[in-house]
Protein backbone atom coordinates (compact mmCIF):
# COMPACT_ATOMS: atom_id res chain seq x y z
CA UNK A 1 0.00 0.00 0.00
CA UNK A 2 2.94 2.17 0.83
CA UNK A 3 4.70 1.82 -2.28
CA UNK A 4 1.07 2.56 -4.15
CA UNK A 5 0.73 5.69 -2.63
CA UNK A 6 4.55 6.55 -3.14
CA UNK A 7 4.07 5.77 -6.87
CA UNK A 8 0.35 8.12 -7.04
CA UNK A 9 2.54 11.47 -5.32
CA UNK A 10 5.56 10.54 -8.18
CA UNK A 11 2.89 10.47 -10.67
CA UNK A 12 0.98 13.43 -9.77
CA UNK A 13 4.28 15.56 -8.95
CA UNK A 14 5.13 14.86 -12.53
CA UNK A 15 1.89 15.79 -14.03
CA UNK A 16 1.99 18.83 -12.22
CA UNK A 17 6.03 19.55 -13.69
CA UNK A 18 4.58 19.11 -16.92
CA UNK A 19 1.61 21.27 -16.47
CA UNK A 20 3.98 24.11 -15.31
CA UNK A 21 2.13 24.47 -11.73
CA UNK A 22 3.12 23.35 -8.07
CA UNK A 23 1.81 20.22 -7.15
CA UNK A 24 -1.45 21.62 -4.30
CA UNK A 25 -2.22 23.57 -7.50
CA UNK A 26 -3.09 20.29 -9.50
CA UNK A 27 -4.94 18.74 -6.56
CA UNK A 28 -6.96 22.29 -6.38
CA UNK A 29 -7.19 21.93 -10.49
CA UNK A 30 -8.73 18.04 -10.02
CA UNK A 31 -11.48 19.26 -7.60
CA UNK A 32 -12.15 21.74 -9.80
CA UNK A 33 -12.40 19.79 -12.80
CA UNK A 34 -14.99 17.51 -10.74
CA UNK A 35 -17.05 20.60 -9.55
CA UNK A 36 -17.46 22.10 -13.02
CA UNK A 37 -18.25 19.14 -14.58
CA UNK A 38 -20.83 18.36 -12.23
CA UNK A 39 -22.32 21.67 -12.35
CA UNK A 40 -22.57 21.25 -16.60
CA UNK A 41 -23.99 17.51 -16.16
CA UNK A 42 -26.24 19.05 -13.83
CA UNK A 43 -28.28 21.64 -16.05
CA UNK A 44 -27.25 18.80 -19.31
CA UNK A 45 -29.74 16.44 -17.03
CA UNK A 46 -32.32 18.93 -16.56
CA UNK A 47 -32.48 19.61 -20.30
CA UNK A 48 -32.87 15.89 -20.75
CA UNK A 49 -29.11 15.05 -22.58
CA UNK A 50 -28.42 11.58 -22.89
CA UNK A 51 -25.19 10.32 -20.76
CA UNK A 52 -22.65 10.69 -23.86
CA UNK A 53 -24.36 14.28 -24.32
CA UNK A 54 -24.22 15.01 -20.17
CA UNK A 55 -20.72 13.89 -20.58
CA UNK A 56 -19.68 16.52 -23.25
CA UNK A 57 -21.29 19.33 -21.46
CA UNK A 58 -19.17 18.20 -18.72
CA UNK A 59 -16.15 17.74 -20.37
CA UNK A 60 -16.65 21.46 -21.99
CA UNK A 61 -17.28 23.16 -19.01
CA UNK A 62 -14.34 21.12 -17.00
CA UNK A 63 -11.79 21.81 -20.15
CA UNK A 64 -13.07 24.81 -21.87
CA UNK A 65 -11.49 27.74 -20.00
CA UNK A 66 -8.19 25.86 -19.69
CA UNK A 67 -7.70 25.06 -23.34
CA UNK A 68 -8.90 28.95 -23.72
CA UNK A 69 -6.09 29.64 -21.32
CA UNK A 70 -3.37 27.32 -22.88
CA UNK A 71 -3.65 28.46 -26.21
CA UNK A 72 -3.49 32.37 -25.69
CA UNK A 73 -0.40 31.28 -23.48
CA UNK A 74 0.72 29.89 -26.33
CA UNK A 75 1.02 26.13 -25.07
CA UNK A 76 -0.76 22.62 -25.10
CA UNK A 77 -4.01 22.60 -23.88
CA UNK A 78 -3.49 20.95 -20.35
CA UNK A 79 -6.25 17.86 -20.98
CA UNK A 80 -3.70 16.99 -23.66
CA UNK A 81 -1.13 15.85 -21.18
CA UNK A 82 -2.79 13.21 -19.16
CA UNK A 83 -6.60 10.97 -19.56
CA UNK A 84 -7.55 11.52 -15.76
CA UNK A 85 -9.03 14.50 -16.58
CA UNK A 86 -11.81 12.53 -18.98
CA UNK A 87 -12.14 10.39 -16.52
CA UNK A 88 -12.89 12.90 -13.72
CA UNK A 89 -15.50 13.72 -16.05
CA UNK A 90 -16.92 10.05 -16.85
CA UNK A 91 -17.37 10.27 -12.64
CA UNK A 92 -19.29 13.05 -12.49
CA UNK A 93 -21.35 11.74 -14.95
CA UNK A 94 -22.11 8.02 -12.71
CA UNK A 95 -21.82 10.50 -9.74
CA UNK A 96 -25.08 12.69 -11.01
CA UNK A 97 -26.48 9.33 -12.45
CA UNK A 98 -26.86 7.75 -9.33
CA UNK A 99 -27.67 10.63 -6.85
CA UNK A 100 -30.12 12.03 -9.75
CA UNK A 101 -32.79 12.20 -7.47
CA UNK A 102 -30.92 14.28 -4.66
CA UNK A 103 -29.69 16.67 -6.96
CA UNK A 104 -32.64 17.09 -8.41
CA UNK A 105 -34.72 17.93 -5.58
CA UNK A 106 -31.99 20.62 -4.33
CA UNK A 107 -31.99 23.09 -7.31
CA UNK A 108 -28.84 25.26 -6.25
CA UNK A 109 -26.87 22.14 -6.65
CA UNK A 110 -25.51 23.50 -10.08
CA UNK A 111 -24.56 26.57 -8.10
CA UNK A 112 -22.68 25.44 -5.50
CA UNK A 113 -20.51 23.36 -7.96
CA UNK A 114 -20.31 25.74 -10.58
CA UNK A 115 -18.86 28.68 -8.24
CA UNK A 116 -16.09 26.22 -6.27
CA UNK A 117 -15.25 25.43 -9.87
CA UNK A 118 -15.10 29.09 -10.53
CA UNK A 119 -13.06 30.01 -7.49
CA UNK A 120 -10.64 27.04 -8.22
CA UNK A 121 -9.97 27.58 -11.90
CA UNK A 122 -9.62 31.16 -11.22
CA UNK A 123 -6.26 30.34 -8.64
CA UNK A 124 -5.28 27.64 -11.33
CA UNK A 125 -5.34 30.08 -14.22
CA UNK A 126 -3.48 32.47 -11.85
CA UNK A 127 -0.54 30.61 -10.46
CA UNK A 128 -0.08 28.84 -14.57
CA UNK A 129 0.00 32.35 -16.03
CA UNK A 130 3.07 33.19 -12.84
CA UNK A 131 4.84 30.42 -13.68
CA UNK A 132 5.36 31.27 -17.33
CA UNK A 133 6.71 34.75 -16.37
CA UNK A 134 3.71 36.68 -17.67
CA UNK A 135 2.94 39.67 -15.58
CA UNK A 136 0.66 39.71 -12.44
CA UNK A 137 -2.06 41.93 -14.89
CA UNK A 138 -1.76 39.34 -17.30
CA UNK A 139 -2.52 36.37 -14.39
CA UNK A 140 -5.83 38.17 -13.43
CA UNK A 141 -6.79 37.99 -17.19
CA UNK A 142 -5.89 34.34 -17.61
CA UNK A 143 -7.27 33.47 -14.04
CA UNK A 144 -10.85 35.04 -15.05
CA UNK A 145 -11.01 33.57 -18.36
CA UNK A 146 -9.69 29.86 -16.89
CA UNK A 147 -12.77 30.45 -14.55
CA UNK A 148 -15.56 31.92 -16.67
CA UNK A 149 -15.14 30.46 -19.76
CA UNK A 150 -15.80 26.64 -19.21
CA UNK A 151 -19.51 28.23 -18.37
CA UNK A 152 -19.69 30.35 -20.87
CA UNK A 153 -19.48 27.46 -23.26
CA UNK A 154 -21.66 25.15 -21.61
CA UNK A 155 -24.45 27.68 -21.33
CA UNK A 156 -24.21 27.63 -25.11
CA UNK A 157 -24.39 24.22 -25.67
CA UNK A 158 -27.37 23.58 -23.27
CA UNK A 159 -28.80 26.65 -25.19
CA UNK A 160 -28.69 29.19 -22.25
CA UNK A 161 -27.53 33.02 -22.65
CA UNK A 162 -24.20 32.64 -20.88
CA UNK A 163 -23.98 33.99 -17.27
CA UNK A 164 -21.61 36.39 -17.74
CA UNK A 165 -23.62 38.60 -20.25
CA UNK A 166 -26.20 38.31 -17.70
CA UNK A 167 -26.81 40.63 -14.51
CA UNK A 168 -24.99 38.88 -12.21
CA UNK A 169 -21.95 39.18 -11.11
CA UNK A 170 -19.60 36.03 -12.64
CA UNK A 171 -16.14 37.23 -13.98
CA UNK A 172 -15.80 40.02 -11.46
CA UNK A 173 -15.89 37.63 -8.64
CA UNK A 174 -13.02 36.23 -10.19
CA UNK A 175 -10.85 39.70 -10.80
CA UNK A 176 -12.03 40.17 -6.89
CA UNK A 177 -10.09 37.09 -5.99
CA UNK A 178 -7.38 37.81 -8.38
CA UNK A 179 -6.63 41.24 -6.90
CA UNK A 180 -6.21 39.62 -3.41
CA UNK A 181 -4.27 36.89 -4.87
CA UNK A 182 -2.40 39.98 -6.13
CA UNK A 183 -1.65 41.64 -3.13
CA UNK A 184 -0.69 37.95 -0.83
CA UNK A 185 1.76 37.69 -4.33
CA UNK A 186 3.37 40.47 -3.53
CA UNK A 187 3.14 40.40 0.05
CA UNK A 188 5.42 37.26 0.05
CA UNK A 189 2.62 34.89 1.09
CA UNK A 190 2.95 31.18 0.19
CA UNK A 191 1.38 29.98 -3.38
CA UNK A 192 -0.96 27.95 -1.20
CA UNK A 193 -2.04 30.52 1.15
CA UNK A 194 -2.58 32.66 -1.91
CA UNK A 195 -5.18 30.23 -3.43
CA UNK A 196 -7.00 29.75 -0.58
CA UNK A 197 -7.91 33.38 0.00
CA UNK A 198 -8.25 33.95 -3.43
CA UNK A 199 -10.74 31.25 -3.95
CA UNK A 200 -12.50 32.43 -0.66
CA UNK A 201 -12.86 35.74 -1.96
CA UNK A 202 -14.42 33.99 -5.45
CA UNK A 203 -16.79 32.20 -3.44
CA UNK A 204 -18.17 34.81 -1.20
CA UNK A 205 -18.36 37.73 -3.66
CA UNK A 206 -20.77 35.25 -6.02
CA UNK A 207 -22.47 33.94 -2.82
CA UNK A 208 -23.76 37.72 -1.88
CA UNK A 209 -24.02 38.87 -5.70
CA UNK A 210 -26.64 36.22 -5.79
CA UNK A 211 -28.21 36.61 -2.17
CA UNK A 212 -28.75 40.54 -2.34
CA UNK A 213 -29.15 40.76 -6.33
CA UNK A 214 -25.83 42.84 -6.75
CA UNK A 215 -25.10 43.60 -10.37
CA UNK A 216 -23.73 46.00 -12.88
CA UNK A 217 -25.91 48.21 -14.83
CA UNK A 218 -27.89 47.30 -17.32
CA UNK A 219 -26.87 48.76 -20.94
CA UNK A 220 -30.47 49.64 -22.60
CA UNK A 221 -31.10 50.45 -25.53
CA UNK A 222 -33.54 53.02 -27.12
Amino acid sequence: MEQIWQDVAAWIELLAETLRIPTSFLIIEFIGTFAFALSGIRLASAKHFDVFGAWIVGMATAIGGGTLRDIMLGVNPFWMMNEIYFIWCAIAVLFVHIFAKYLVKQENTWFIFDTIGLALFNVVGIEKTLQMGFPMWTAITMGSVTGAAGGVIRDVLINEVPLIFRKEIYALACVAGGIVYSILYTMGFDATINALASSVVVITVRCLAVRFSWHLPIVRGE
